[in-house]
Formats: structure tokens, C-alpha cells, sequence
């Protein structure tokens, strides 16, 4: 597992993030983290709003400064992603938590979301994010799972109004 990386989403691997983002969409699944949903149509664009929101460039009102990051392998072939929160909303607090990510169905079952995971908390931890909440839903046993195995230790469940159940848990980031 020692083969992959956080790198930041960059023009050099255009075309391995839009196989990533294309086997996503043909899986019908929802796109999670929510940053992965973005149109890469104008990948420039997309770069660049990804750069400004970490910077805190034309933050939408009611969300906040986030970074995102691309799982990578030594092949460059993008894994997976994570969209790291710098602060919590209402919203996040209840059920989006400070990290969201996720791995391309062909590159699951193999440990990658528990190494994503783990090198997200790093990141976090730059960021002075020293209690990190990261969620799921109720039904997300695999990524219960990886929240755990990264010290994961639950909170109070939160419902949403339509009924589903978001497991919350705290990570204490040393």
C-alpha cells in the first residue's frame, strides 16, 4: 500500500482523472466525495476552482474553505479522492463531516480507502484539524470500517429528513 499518494488535482493527470471520473459515472453511483460530481468538461476551470476554494477564493455563501486531493498510484492512475473541510458548518457538524472521500468501484476491497483515509488525517492535521469528524451512512459498512481501523470513535447518529441514518465519528489527530 506503500505505492500511493495524496497528490493535488493537476493538469498532468487529466486524463487519468477523467477515466476515474468517467468509470464513476457509468457506475450510476452517487459521486462521493461531492467535489468529484464537478463537470471536468473545462478541466482548467475545474483546476481552478479547486484551487481557489482552498484559498478561500469565491467560497459560496454557507460553505466553507476545503482542499481536495487525488489518490494516485506509482502509474499516476487516479484511486480515489478526498475533499478535506477546514471548518464545519451546522451541516457538515450533522452529516458531512471534516473529510469526505472516496475510491473508483474497479480499485475497491483493496485497502486503498483505509490509506486515503490515513494520509488525510496528515493533511488535516496541517491544516490544525486536531479532532476530525468523518461520517457515513448507517448502511456504508465498509467505510464504518475504515473510519475505525483510522481510529475512529462514534459520536451521536444523526437522521436526515428523509430518514437515512449518518453514522458520525470523532478521529483524535496526533
Amino acid at each position: 500500500m506503500n505505492d500511493v499518494r495524496l497528490v493535488k488535482p493537476q493538469q498532468e493527470l487529466k486524463n487519468e482523472y477523467l477515466s476515474f471520473y468517467q468509470e464513476w459515472k457509468e457506475s450510476g453511483e452517487d459521486m462521493v466525495p461531492w467535489v468529484i460530481s464537478k463537470d471536468p468538461s473545462d478541466f482548467l476551470g475545474m483546476l481552478k476552482e479547486l484551487s481557489n476554494q482552498e484559498k478561500g477564493i469565491s467560497v459560496k455563501e454557507g460553505w466553507v474553505t476545503d482542499s481536495t486531493f487525488w489518490l494516485v498510484d506509482n502509474h499516476h492512475r487516479v484511486l480515489g479522492a478526498v475533499n478535506i473541510r477546514h471548518q464545519l458548518t451546522e451541516h457538515l457538524y450533522n452529516a458531512g463531516g471534516h473529510i469526505g472521500y472516496g475510491i473508483r468501484p474497479s480499485a475497491r476491497l483493496r485497502g486503498y480507502a483505509t490509506k486515503l483515509l490515513e494520509l488525510s488525517l496528515i493533511e488535516a492535521k496541517k491544516l490544525g484539524i486536531n479532532d476530525v469528524l468523518v461520517v457515513c451512512d448507517a448502511d456504508n459498512v465498509g467505510s464504518e470500517r475504515t473510519i475505525i481501523r483510522n481510529g475512529g470513535k462514534p459520536d451521536t447518529d444523526y437522521i436526515e429528513e428523509d430518514g437515512n441514518v449518518v453514522k458520525r465519528y470523532w478521529i483524535k489527530n496526533t
